[in-house]
């Protein structure tokens, strides 16, 4: 048999917070079951090898390293929203490219169902400009966009160098996850 507890107010003895129950409990309150949120879907992918772009192509990433994925949610290098798991989603990731110079530009892209446009917007466009020979080009990209089952993310590059440029293995990653509330 449980234990009940019948009180008129509960009031935090210190501190900020009233604890109940452990991690990982369900606490029903009223009958209806709450259990802890958490930021999932949630995955984290990166290049183990340097990825060649062709010169003026957009390009897909073909991230070859998966490094965590909650809901196998990752698959063909794009993010797919699972079924019941609609929401906002946070994405961010890094991409290296070297020997972009002379006003030569790079250009990271998320895309979204296929296209790097939502409602007539850019969904994500990150440029970069080389000066001087032969620069390092770093690409951060974020960005928060809100998504249904079966929605999918994608990351695109391109630049305009002359020729084929590689994406740095080892430094170029992309991750993302649900947001709670």
């Amino acid at each position: 048999m449980a234990s009940q507890i019948k009180v008129n107010e509960i009031i935090k003895q210190s501190g900020s917070s009233i604890s109940i129950g452990e991690s990982g409990d369900t606490i029903n309150l009223a009958g209806s079951a709450y259990a802890v949120a958490a930021n999932t879907p949630a995955f984290k992918v990166e290049l183990a090898s340097n990825q060649s772009i062709p010169n003026g192509t957009n390009t897909k990433i073909a991230w070859d390293s998966e490094i965590y994925d909650t809901d196998n949610a990752f698959a063909s290098n794009k993010f797919t929203v699972p079924s019941g798991k609609g929401g906002n989603y946070h994405f961010s990731g890094i991409v290296i490219m070297r020997n972009i110079d002379d006003n030569e530009s790079v250009s990271l892209r998320i895309h979204v169902n296929g296209s790097d446009t939502l409602d007539g917007l850019n969904v994500y466009r990150m440029n970069q400009y080389g000066t001087g020979s032969d620069k390092f080009i770093t690409l951060p990209i974020s960005i928060d966009i809100n998504l249904s089952a079966s929605d999918y993310v994608e990351v695109f590059l391109y630049h305009d160098e002359g020729g084929s440029q590689d994406v740095d293995a080892g430094y170029s990653s992309f991750c993302g996850y649900k947001l709670i509330g």
